[in-house]
């Protein structure tokens, strides 16, 4: 599975932002899918997750109720929904597959990773 994510970019606190990962290969309908991201000079965190069939996600209670992760398994596309965006939310973003149907929140448990595209928030 190759991973192609998109959308990132400025937005002021409060805007709005939706990133896009397009995924190649056959087997993106039948793997998990994640969202993570990178701040400079911090660990790479957990965002977001989302089951192959899109019934389950999982989110971080720093974004919870503010982001919303979905899938077009047609499409073979994941999305990360960005609401309330707060300087904090600055960070690369990455998203993620795993070859598991259910949802999954551990970095270590995701096999491949696309390039990342960045999210600046401002104040």
């Amino acid at each position: 599975v190759q991973l192609q994510a998109s959308g990132g970019g400025l937005v002021e606190a409060g805007g709005s932002l939706r990133l896009s990962c397009a995924a190649s290969g056959r087997t993106f309908s039948s793997a998990a899918m994640g969202w993570f991201r990178q701040a400079p000079g911090k660990e790479r965190e957990f965002v977001a997750a989302i089951s192959w069939s899109g019934d389950s996600t999982a989110y971080a209670d720093s974004v919870k109720g503010r982001f919303t992760i979905s899938r077009d398994n047609a499409k073979k596309t994941v999305y990360l929904q960005m609401n309330s965006l707060r300087p904090e939310d600055t960070a690369v973003y990455l998203c993620a597959a795993a070859a598991k149907f259910r949802v999954v929140t551990i970095l270590y448990e995701y096999d491949y990773w696309g390039q990342g595209t960045l999210v600046t928030v401002s104040s």
